[in-house]
């Protein structure tokens, strides 16, 4: 039943997202504020694809299958959100005006977060694969990185007049689709090897890291660029901290 457990972690990482939405609907929260979350939330991601994924996919499946993964996770990812980035989902996590009200936009915005949020669940089922235990770590700071996510995004689809049912929908959607998402990693992944658990490590690491560069940096930087780098700093360091404590 570790699929199960794949779908109860995936789902707790993608919760984050709800948390973050609901702060955002309910509260005023200053978009310097708001960037700065992001900027701390995006430096946690960078910390866990560098000292969990990529080490992981070296360790067992060597240099070279690891990059070729990593790069083509990056492109990927790349060429999914040129797509939909011309389709209206280009601005998604951006907490101000940026984001299209239209509703041909709205397809292509849950597109979007959905293309963001796969490759961090699959990373959660994957680590399940051959009895091991969850990544504690990874999904520590997936589940805080996805905070800053539903903050920035809902902040910016408040703004341009999106209405609760759409936002709160979407998040839960996406919550859900963690959970699919980490049992498809670990059902999918968990029948071919060693190579292939490598593989999908470092092609989810890829995606992400260009996730962060394309959507998360942006916000971080356009509100708070005089401190995004510090802060994206200290989120490193708390992330490469959880690596090691836990």
């Amino acid at each position: 039943m570790d699929w199960l457990t794949a779908a109860g972690w995936g789902v707790f990482s993608g919760s984050a997202l709800l948390l973050g939405a609901a702060a955002a609907f309910f509260l005023s929260i200053p978009p310097r504020l708001v960037a700065l979350v992001m900027a701390f939330g995006s430096g946690i991601l960078i910390s866990a694809l560098s000292f969990e994924l990529m080490e992981e996919a070296i360790g067992t499946g060597g240099f070279w299958p690891t990059a070729a993964g990593f790069l083509g996770g990056a492109a990927l990812y790349t060429a999914a959100n040129v797509i939909l980035a011309r389709r209206g989902a280009k601005h998604r996590k951006r907490s101000g005006d940026q984001q299209p009200s239209d509703s041909n936009s709205g397809v292509a915005i849950v597109l979007g977060a959905l293309l963001d949020g796969v490759p961090e669940s699959v990373v959660i089922g994957v680590s399940l694969i051959g009895g091991g235990a969850v990544s504690l770590p990874a999904v520590t700071a997936i589940f805080l990185s996805n905070v800053p996510e539903g903050l920035s995004g809902t902040a910016g689809m408040k703004t341009v007049g999106r209405s609760p049912l759409y936002i709160f929908g979407l998040w839960g959607g996406i919550t859900v689709f963690s959970g699919l998402a980490a049992i498809a990693g670990y059902l999918l992944v968990g029948d071919l090897g060693g190579g292939a658990v490598a593989a999908a490590n470092a092609i989810a690491a890829g995606a992400i890291l260009c996730m962060i560069a394309d959507t998360m940096i942006p916000e971080a930087f356009s509100e708070s660029h005089d401190f995004a780098g510090l802060v994206t700093v200290v989120g490193f360091l708390a992330g490469f901290s959880l690596s090691h404590v836990l």
